[in-house]
């Protein structure tokens, strides 16, 4: 079970002692949410960002691409430290070649999936990836309500996972506190973006303790 606290919530006045925060808290990743303007209506940071985390911190850096054109970014994220990189199936025909792309570039690769979108699309990838990430809230703002609809998407993607015997992490990201992450551990998740839910916390370390053990009680509890 992995604890990804997201970057997106943190005191972006401060970001490096921030990053150190989310270090001392063992937490697993740091989640970092790069936005375009144009594939969802905000924009976030960059490379240079991503670059100042890693040079402070050496916990793995998660970086989640909602943009029209990733392909432009790879080698600078890259460059600046990411050890994954995802994008999103709704990039349609241009999927399959960016996440080659990707991989290519010698990193992990993660395909992410918008709350609207059929989760049938995809399962043509589930082979060429290291990490779905399931979106639970609508990208491009951080502090959304969890949708519960996107359950039945996590257990699928839980069920095709197994059905073919793979080992990519299920990642959920949007709404996650102590609650949701435990419905979504119920139902297959093992990686858990949490923002404000963590990093507003004054005792961040207690925090992340608190929701790691309650998706591994839950974890242990459904594998019985």
């Amino acid at each position: 079970m992995i604890i990804a606290p997201s970057l997106l919530s943190a005191d972006f006045g401060k970001i490096a002692s921030e990053a150190c925060r989310i270090e001392r808290a063992e937490a697993d990743w740091i989640h970092c949410d790069v936005m375009d303007g144009t594939f969802v209506p905000n924009i976030s940071f960059g490379p240079a960002v991503v670059k100042s985390v890693n040079q402070v911190t050496k916990i793995p850096l998660d970086v989640h691409l909602m943009c029209c054109n990733p392909e432009i970014l790879f080698e600078a994220f890259v460059n600046a430290g990411a050890d994954i990189m995802t994008i999103h199936v709704e990039l349609g025909s241009k999927v399959e070649t960016l996440l080659w792309k990707i991989r290519s570039l010698g990193i992990k690769v993660g395909l992410a999936i918008s709350p609207p979108t059929s989760i049938d699309t995809v399962k043509p990838y589930l082979k060429s990836i290291d990490l779905l990430l399931v979106m639970t809230v609508n990208p491009g703002f951080g502090g959304q309500p969890f949708i519960h609809e996107c359950l039945p998407k996590i257990q699928q993607v839980a069920a095709w996972r197994k059905k073919l015997g793979r080992k990519f992490h299920i990642e959920v990201d949007g709404g996650i506190n102590d609650e949701t992450a435990l419905e979504c551990a119920s139902a297959g998740a093992d990686v858990f973006v949490s923002g404000s839910a963590l990093l507003g916390q004054g005792r961040l370390k207690t925090a992340v303790a608190r929701m790691r053990r309650i998706v591994q009680h839950t974890a242990i509890s459904a594998s019985h």
